[in-house]
C-alpha cells in the first residue's frame, strides 16, 4: 500500500470549506476524492492537515491518501490536475512514509489574512481580501499583536464551546506587512482553534480603527468570553499558507 502526499492550492470562493459534508459535494475534499477514486478505480479517502472554512483559500494545504495503484507519480499528477476544477490545483505530489499522517503529524501552520485598506475598493482583490475603507493605525496594531504572541488560552478568540479539550495554543509570531493598500497579517503557530484567526482579526481591526484600546486584548484573555472579542471577519481574506511537519 502506497502513501501519497499532496500539496494543494485552492480558491475556496465557491466551496463549503475543506471538510467533506453529507448534504453537498461542493467541498474541496470531496472534489479531490472524486477525481482520485476515478483515477485508481477504487474508493479513495484523503486526510487533510485540517479544515478550512467555507470561502477560505489555501496556498499550501497538505493531504495524503493510500492506494494500491502502481501508477507513476508523474501520471497521477497530470491526471489529477487535468480533471480537477481549475480553482483546485495539486502543486506537488510525493511518496510518503507508511506512517505519515497529514493531520496527526502537524507541528505548526502559517496563515495569512489579507485586508484591502483604501477608500477605493479593488476589482481584483475583492475575492481575496476584506475591504476596510477607513485608515488603519498599523503601528498600534503591531503593539497589540505582541500581546497575542506566546502561549495563551485562546477560547475567547474562538467559536469553540467549552469542552474537555484544551484551548491553549502557542502563536510564535504575528507579522503585519503593508504592500500599498494591501495589508497582510501573517500568523505562525502550533495550531489554531475554530475561527480563531478571523476573530483575532476582528479584534485587531477594532484596535487599528481606534474603536478599542490595545489593552482590550488582555481583557479578552481575562474574561475568556467570545462576546468580548471582535466580530468574525469574512473568510475570503484568509489563506492557509503552509503546514509544518
Amino acid at each position: 500500500m502506497r502513501n501519497i502526499r499532496l500539496i494543494i492550492e485552492y480558491d475556496g470562493s465557491r466551496y463549503k470549506g475543506w471538510q467533506r459534508l453529507k448534504n453537498t459535494d461542493q467541498t474541496i475534499q470531496r472534489k479531490i476524492e472524486s477525481v482520485l477514486s476515478e483515477m485508481v478505480s477504487a474508493p479513495i479517502e484523503i486526510i487533510g492537515s485540517g479544515r478550512t472554512d467555507a470561502g477560505a483559500h489555501a496556498n499550501g494545504q497538505v493531504a495524503n491518501f493510500h492506494t494500491k495503484s502502481d501508477m507513476s507519480l508523474q501520471k497521477m499528477h497530470e491526471y489529477i490536475n487535468h480533471y480537477l476544477p481549475q480553482d483546485i490545483v495539486v502543486k506537488e505530489i510525493k511518496e510518503a512514509s507508511e506512517r505519515f499522517h497529514s493531520r496527526y503529524n502537524v507541528k505548526g501552520k502559517k496563515y495569512v489574512y489579507h485586508v484591502w485598506n483604501d477608500w477605493v475598493p479593488s476589482a481584483f482583490h475583492r475575492k481575496y481580501s476584506y475591504h476596510i475603507p477607513n485608515k488603519l493605525d498599523i503601528e498600534r496594531m503591531k503593539d497589540a499583536v505582541k500581546k497575542l504572541e506566546g502561549t495563551h488560552d485562546f477560547i475567547g478568540f474562538s467559536s469553540v464551546k467549552k469542552s474537555n479539550k484544551s484551548t491553549v495554543r502557542t502563536i510564535e509570531k504575528i507579522d503585519i506587512v503593508k504592500e500599498g493598500p494591501l495589508v497582510k497579517f501573517v500568523f505562525v503557530g502550533d495550531g489554531f482553534l475554530h475561527n480563531m484567526i478571523r476573530i483575532i482579526m476582528g479584534s485587531l481591526i477594532e484596535i487599528g480603527l481606534k474603536e478599542k484600546g490595545i489593552s482590550h486584548i488582555d481583557e479578552i484573555f481575562k474574561s475568556k468570553t467570545r462576546a468580548d472579542a471582535g466580530k468574525t471577519m469574512p473568510a475570503q481574506g484568509l489563506f492557509l499558507e503552509e503546514v509544518y511537519y
